[in-house]
């Protein structure tokens, strides 16, 4: 692990129907600055991406950026961060987060936020890491995923085991709580 831990931040690039997401976005870019670590992130400047990025600049956080070519003008960079780095495919951009990562916090989100949370816990059920992860669950927006996991697992689709990679926190501080015990 690096001396200052980056953590990855899936979330949606919308804000979603409920003010309190993007209060929680927020704090948690707010957190992620206050603790001296460093954020990585999908380089949006929209929806709980951007209030996430600009809550840990704000606060005097580090900020890095990625972002696939072909996003750039959907999704619009946040301006200042610390670094942006360019992709040419969404996997390259999946693997360069996962890879500069030290831990992973999940915030509400759609489908894209889905498929980067699920592959990084596809690859830790494989054994390829250890890496913390932490939901975010802001008024229970990840219930449905978590009862899906419990069927899946009681349906032995999946080990019992895999319900153990990750940590459910009520909230943005609780989730900060539960990354730094398991980066100490």
């Amino acid at each position: 692990m690096a001396a200052k831990p980056t953590i990855c931040v899936y979330c949606g690039s919308s804000p979603g129907a409920d003010p309190g997401y993007t209060a929680a976005a927020t704090a948690l870019g707010r957190g992620i600055a206050n603790a001296g670590w460093r954020l990585i992130y999908g380089a949006g400047d929209l929806g709980l991406m951007g209030a996430t990025a600009r809550a840990c600049l704000d606060a005097g956080g580090e900020v890095i950026g990625v972002i696939p070519h072909h996003l750039r003008d959907i999704e619009k960079e946040t301006m200042g961060l610390t670094a942006l780095i360019r992709t040419e495919t969404m996997h390259e951009r999946k693997k360069v987060m996962f890879a500069t990562a030290d831990a992973f916090i999940v915030l509400p989100g759609g489908p894209g936020t889905l498929d980067e949370t699920i592959e990084t816990l596809t690859w830790r059920q494989l054994g390829l890491h250890e890496k913390p992860l932490a939901f975010v669950d802001v008024d229970g927006y990840w219930r449905p995923f978590f009862e899906l996991m419990d069927h899946m697992a009681d349906r032995k689709f999946m080990a019992d085991r895999f319900l153990g990679f990750y940590e459910v926190a009520p909230s943005p501080e609780a989730a900060l709580d539960a990354v730094r015990a398991a980066l100490s």
